[in-house]
């Protein structure tokens, strides 16, 4: 498993380079820096030279993030909740929309999985009338 180094504390926050926290992560920094730019995250602390660091907290909403995306949360859909979640500044205040956005994509994929049984099906059926006119054909010779 990989580990974040230190960079720093700060009255008992502890900071870690954007680099370590994307490798840590398994994305670019350039994602981190485009979450941050379109609202996922909150801005974060720069050191003298610009360069970003991130506390525990902010590597645990990263994480977040990677999960929904997993999931198949739409970045707008995950905007929505970062927006709930800077109202209120309470992680439970998201929950409800949470819940309904995963029903929401249960109902997706419940739907796909109907279509592409359905689908399978036709195809065994297809293969099946091929079969038996092949077999016909060869009985007829």
């Amino acid at each position: 498993m990989l580990t974040l180094r230190l960079i720093m504390e700060i009255d008992g926050a502890k900071y870690y380079q954007i680099g370590e926290v994307a490798s840590y992560l398994g994305i670019t920094t350039r994602t981190i820096r485009y979450y941050e730019e379109i609202g996922l995250t909150e801005s974060t602390k720069r050191l003298d030279g610009g360069a970003r660091v991130y506390t525990k907290d902010a590597i645990i909403r990263f994480k977040f993030i990677l999960k929904l995306k997993e999931l198949g949360i739409s970045l707008k859909e995950m905007k929505g909740l970062a927006e709930i979640y800077n109202r209120h500044k309470n992680t439970n205040m998201i929950f409800p929309k949470l819940l309904e956005l995963l029903d929401y994509h249960i109902n997706k994929i419940d739907l796909k999985i109907s279509k592409l049984a359905s689908l399978r099906e036709d195809i065994v059926s297809y293969r099946k009338q091929i079969i038996s006119y092949a077999e016909s054909e060869c009985e007829e010779k």
